[in-house]
């Protein structure tokens, strides 16, 4: 599919209590009753910009800036509350570790369990399991409760279900940093080939180096909007400026 991802003028309003509530009772009786009062917060704010099919589009921010709220715009997690977001195509999200999975599943009943919310059958996801646990190289653990799995062994789950579902979208968050050098390389390949089918990643890291190593453009968040946006090692030199600043 050989269309950009676009948002246009996009916003995104979250309304937050004013006031602690110590139970959901409590909160549908003030509601009902009309005591609560909220405060608004804007996550988002005029957001507009394109990412054109085949590219990887670093983003970068503190926390607090907006990056995950923008990524669940683009995974059609969440609707924007002003503005047009475009995504065509299938869209594979790893935005948060073990996001998806059961922790008391083992990691083959989490493969399918992934597998099933990216959109999956399970007669395909048949045909997809070997070849997703020899790229984990987790093959003695599929049987292990995920609880008992390590952050990095989660991750590498996860990446290999998101890339065996054939997406045209890609969405990593932190993700590039997983397993020793071996298995890193091993997945820059896989992202490498993926971009030169067409695909398009959107890449979220505090590590300026890799947004600087795999990235063509760079977008810069603070406080919910676009401080920079376009060439990658200009976008990262602003941000390490910024963040000099104001560490000062």
């Amino acid at each position: 599919m050989n269309l950009p991802i676009v948002l246009q003028d996009v916003s995104v309003r979250y309304r937050l209590p004013k006031e602690r509530v110590h139970s959901f009772k409590e909160f549908i009786i003030k509601s009902f009753k009309g005591h609560m009062e909220y405060e608004e917060f804007w996550a988002l704010k005029n957001i507009t910009f394109q990412v054109p099919p085949g590219e990887m589009l670093g983003i970068v921010g503190r926390n607090g800036a907006g990056k995950s709220t923008l990524l669940k715009l683009i995974a059609r997690v969440m609707k924007p509350t002003r503005g047009t977001v475009r995504v065509p195509g299938k869209v594979a999200p790893m935005i948060e570790l073990g996001g998806g999975f059961d922790h008391e599943l083992s990691g083959r009943e989490n493969v399918y369990l992934l597998g099933s919310i990216l959109g999956i059958s399970r007669r395909e996801m048949d045909k997809k399991f070997d070849a997703i646990s020899e790229f984990t190289e987790l093959e003695d653990f599929m049987e292990t409760p995920l609880r008992a799995y390590s952050s990095g062994m989660i991750t590498r789950l996860g990446f290999a279900v998101v890339i065996a579902v054939d997406p045209e979208i890609m969405i990593l968050d932190e993700v590039l940093a997983v397993g020793d050098t071996a298995f890193q390389e091993k997945c820059h390949a896989h992202i490498a080939k993926f971009r030169q089918a067409g695909g398009t990643i959107l890449f979220v890291s505090h590590s300026l180096d890799q947004i600087l190593k795999f990235c063509d453009r760079a977008l810069w968040l603070e406080r919910g909007e676009i401080r920079s946006w376009g060439d990658t090692p200009g976008v990262v030199r602003q941000y390490e400026n910024f963040l000099g600043s104001v560490a000062d």
